[in-house]
């Protein structure tokens, strides 16, 4: 059983319409699925297109039309394939010229937007993409770096022109220079213009007798190029800083395009980093954050003192204000935030232990308020 719609259905019209109102329906059907009327849905509307211009190839043509009514969409390919211009089910219509084959052309236009692009004028040259590392330092405070490119350059042989020295670009002859090639179409519709590229000199309006043997015709050249590049201060994993114009040449007198390089930092053994802040880890004796201490910390500045405070626990955080990464955009540096980690002493010897036994019985067995709260509640829940 054929999944085809009715031809009829297809334009809107019932089985006993005169000519006029099938081309009548035709037409308004060629507005309705028009691509400026479609624009969220393209695609079905080309296929919706496909499908009125089927069945006005049939119900237009009398003879066509009377074996449609004669024996139905199922049938009909069968039946009606014999002329130049039939149906064809696996190809679709045959175009033959005339009538039929503009309505074809009809819908190619709409679909294109009736012409295509000029392609006879500047071109820029394509961007250029280069990886590389940095310290972590370099990437707080910024730096220069030279990095080698490779990248499409003028040939220095022809000048750009592609054309063999002491030649020069021809202009096109099928096109006059122009790059296109315009043809008027007669359809049911009227005349319709369309412009395409041309195929000759493909859009550039030259043809090259005598391309240069050092690009070949291309009037561009690879080369390996040296530029220097800054890293603003205060970038991070995975910046990207733009070079304009070290891109490669443009044709045409088209500008360069831009060099895009991509900035990756090498972990450090000592910072991290979180946005504009430093982090660090320093560890302090037992001695020293019970009894407090001035400890030297190290900075992307370099070494500082900081106090310690009596008393303080492993995983406190104290802050060094200013000490952090420059802001990309503006003054002023974010804080390094300091983790102190307090270190339990491993191997100690029996003068050690004694002192700290003796220390622990001063103390009550150096059992906090905090830690007696936890044993309280430790012990409620094994005895609840």
């Amino acid at each position: 059983m054929s999944d085809k719609r009715d031809y009829y259905e297809v334009l809107g019209v019932s089985k006993d319409a005169t000519p006029e109102e099938i081309k009548k329906a035709y037409k308004k059907m060629v507005l309705k699925y028009h691509p400026d009327r479609n624009k969220d849905n393209k695609e079905e509307a080309r296929e919706k297109s496909k499908e009125v211009n089927e069945a006005y190839e049939v119900l237009s043509d009398p003879q066509k039309r009377a074996q449609y009514d004669r024996f139905g969409p199922e049938a009909y390919s069968a039946a009606g394939a014999g002329g130049a211009g039939g149906f064809d089910p696996f190809g679709g219509f045959r175009h033959a010229g005339g009538a039929a084959g503009d309505f074809g052309d009809i819908f190619d236009f709409f679909f294109s937007g009736g012409r295509e692009e000029n392609r006879n004028g500047p071109v820029r040259g394509s961007d250029v993409r280069r990886d590389i590392e940095i310290t972590f330092e370099e990437a707080a405070f910024g730096t220069t770096r030279e990095i080698e490119v490779d990248r499409a350059q003028t040939c220095d042989e022809c000048g750009g022109t592609g054309a063999e020295k002491g030649t020069k670009p021809e202009t096109c002859p099928d096109c006059k220079g122009t790059g296109q090639i315009q043809r008027v179409q007669k359809t049911i519709l009227g005349s319709m213009m369309s412009t395409s590229t041309c195929s000759r000199c493909h859009g550039t309006g030259k043809v090259i007798k005598s391309p240069c043997k050092g690009c070949h015709g291309t009037g561009k050249k690879t080369k390996r190029s040296k530029i220097s590049v800054n890293i603003p201060k205060g970038v991070d994993q995975g910046a990207r800083v733009r070079v304009t114009g070290a891109g490669s040449a443009g044709s045409r007198g088209g500008e360069n395009g831009d060099l895009y390089v991509y900035i990756f930092v090498k972990p450090h053994n000592l910072f991290k980093r979180q946005n504009v802040d430093v982090i660090v880890e320093v560890p302090v004796s037992f001695v020293q954050a019970a009894l407090g201490d001035t400890v030297q910390v190290p900075t992307l500045d370099g070494a500082v003192e900081l106090k310690i405070p009596a008393g303080i626990q492993s995983g406190k955080v104290l802050r060094i204000k200013g000490k952090g990464v420059p802001y990309l955009r503006g003054g002023g540096r974010g804080d390094q935030h300091v983790i102190v980690k307090v270190l339990t002493p491993q191997k100690l010897t029996g003068e050690q232990k004694d002192l700290l036994k003796k220390f622990a019985e001063l103390s009550g067995d150096s059992v906090n308020p905090e830690q007696k709260s936890f044993k309280d509640k430790l012990k409620e829940f094994f005895t609840s």
